[in-house]
């Protein structure tokens, strides 16, 4: 990257800087993307997991938001990336009658006809009566159910999607490095001309040159503004915290949707689990690693219990983690009622930034970010293009589902739902070394040749990158990832060039994190839950930060 100058710099390795790289060198432009720590750990892996147009949005009548994701939604599954977005739905509990299913009606019925128009591949909504409800989902307590909605959207595993858009941007020749951190702005006669890094890895110092730098790091956004000496964007974090239960523990053959006092709160299906969640709560603590607190895993266990037969308690809970959502602020201080639409905006150095915006709508975030820049740059260059940039492992996905057998693995469905057409990389790793085709530790569905795959192809450069975000081993069972580190450091630590130093120091730093993030979810609010998970420090900085 320190070798030649770039059209554009993108800081921040998240969904939406992943998605300009993609975007900017599909146009023909030369790309380099730095991420100061792992692709999508930040917002874009501790999402809700959902590719979905906020029915909630449509209550505060943000028609134009909700028909855009939709639109998006739509394209992920019928084109993007159909082999990691699969079709979900979910229950809409109705405890009034006539009024309430005629609210809710009317709303779904809105929401089926934004998506129909931007040709979705989902069933429409449908109305239970109570019985068919309670049937369709026996976990629902029956006192004060009447009846049910039923409408459709998409999960994805957020981190995973993050991670082939990476892929695929660098496939079209982009550049990308994690584990680098944007330290300044290089101004040459008052504008931006690139960007001073830091190898976190090595710790050398990097100066990469470009004619457009593109400021894509979400809660982050101030921080680099006020590189350039300007502010564009005001961005407010807000808290989402989720939690992870046992499937067998909601019974139910769809995910729930509830309404809150404030928003809704999902029960999604996550293969052998359920995620819960979500919160909404403002954050202005330390940003890289937000904590949950009791009170945030209290309300989100009183909500969903205020309509199950039987109640979830504290025990069942496997898995939590929070996440920063980077709100663009309004004049309302209640962060449920910011905007979730994002903007771009060109500071009067030319630095780049956009914020806001929704997970599935990266893509839209994206292509109006590079629009700017090729507007700065007074460069003639195509249109975006990247709605018919299928991601990797999307081509030949469908083939193989005719008859997943075939690839000779074990669980072959799901392997073809984390690689698609890609699958071939783990195959070929078992071929050479069958006992990568093993489970990684009993009760773990994943492969020791996923974990290889992790390090070999994948840019997993750190033991929590791959129980983190590679798999989600960390949020999937019970002891966090704690009885998987050690097999998991021995795969990868021979690929990535691990002393037995490296090797201990990184099962530390992960056992250290995980006490403290269990320490942080028994704290009563968020600045001693903060200051609890602040024990563990970063492991790319060995600073808590």
């Amino acid at each position: 990257m320190g070798e030649e100058t770039f059209d554009i710099v993108v800081i921040g390795g998240g969904v939406t800087g992943c998605g300009v790289a993609l975007d900017a060198v599909s146009r023909g432009l030369s790309v380099a993307l730095v991420e100061q720590r792992d692709y999508s750990s930040g917002t874009s892996s501790r999402s809700s997991k959902l590719f979905h147009g906020g029915l909630r949005y449509l209550e505060q009548r943000n028609f134009t938001l909700v028909r855009e994701a939709l639109a998006e939604r739509n394209l992920m599954l019928n084109h993007l990336c159909p082999h990691l977005a699969e079709p979900v739905s979910f229950l809409y509990p109705l405890q009034h009658r006539v009024w309430e299913r005629l609210y809710v009606g009317a709303g779904v019925l809105l929401y089926d006809m934004f998506a129909a128009a931007a040709d979705s591949p989902l069933p429409r909504h449908t109305h239970l009566s109570r019985k068919a409800a309670l049937e369709m989902a026996p976990a629902l307590a029956g006192s004060d159910l009447v009846g049910a909605v039923r409408y459709w959207d998409a999960v994805v595993d957020d981190a995973r999607h993050t991670l082939m858009l990476a892929r695929t941007g660098s496939a079209h020749g982009a550049l990308l490095a994690s584990s680098v951190r944007a330290r300044s702005l290089i101004l040459e006669a008052g504008r931006v001309s690139g960007i001073e890094a830091t190898d976190l890895e090595e710790g050398s110092e990097i100066r990469i040159r470009s004619r457009s730098v593109i400021n894509a790091t979400g809660v982050w956004s101030d921080d680099i503004q006020a590189m350039a000496g300007d502010r564009g964007l005001d961005v407010k974090a807000s808290k989402g915290v989720h939690i992870v239960v046992p499937r067998d523990r909601v019974r139910s053959d769809t995910g729930l949707i509830l309404r809150t006092e404030k928003s809704v709160l999902f029960v999604i299906p996550w293969d052998r689990h359920w995620i819960l969640g979500t919160t909404d709560t403002p954050w202005d603590l330390r940003r890289a690693h937000p904590a949950a607190c009791s009170g945030d895993i209290d309300y989100l266990l009183t909500t969903v219990n205020s309509v199950l037969a039987d109640p979830l308690t504290p025990e069942d809970i496997v898995g939590v983690y929070a996440g920063l959502r980077p709100l663009l602020t309004g004049e309302s201080d209640d962060t449920s009622m910011l905007s979730r639409e994002h903007a771009v905006t060109v500071s009067t150095t030319g630095l780049i930034s956009v914020a806001g915006g929704k997970y599935t709508t990266y893509r839209i975030m994206a292509r109006d970010a590079v629009d700017a820049a090729v507007a700065d740059l007074g460069t003639t260059v195509p249109d975006s293009r990247t709605d018919e940039i299928a991601l990797v492992g999307a081509r030949g996905w469908a083939e193989l589902m005719e008859d997943p057998s075939r690839i000779g693995l074990p669980d072959p469905v799901r392997l073809l739902g984390r690689y698609g057409s890609e699958v071939g990389s783990v195959a070929a790793l078992v071929e050479s070394d069958p006992s990568l085709g093993r489970p990684l530790v009993d009760g773990v569905p994943y492969l020791r040749a996923e974990i290889a795959l992790a390090a070999l192809e994948e840019g997993a450069l750190h033991l929590d990158d791959v129980l983190t975000r590679r798999t989600r081993i960390s949020i999937e069972t019970h002891d966090r990832g704690l009885s998987a580190a050690e097999a998991t450091s021995r795969i990868i630590g021979p690929i990535l060039g691990w002393d037995e130093a490296t090797f201990t120091r990184e099962i530390d730093h992960y056992r250290a994190r995980v006490a403290a993030e269990r320490e942080s979810q028994g704290q009563p609010d968020d600045n001693t839950a903060d200051a609890a998970r602040m024990g563990a420090p970063d492991v790319r900085t060995g600073r808590s930060e």
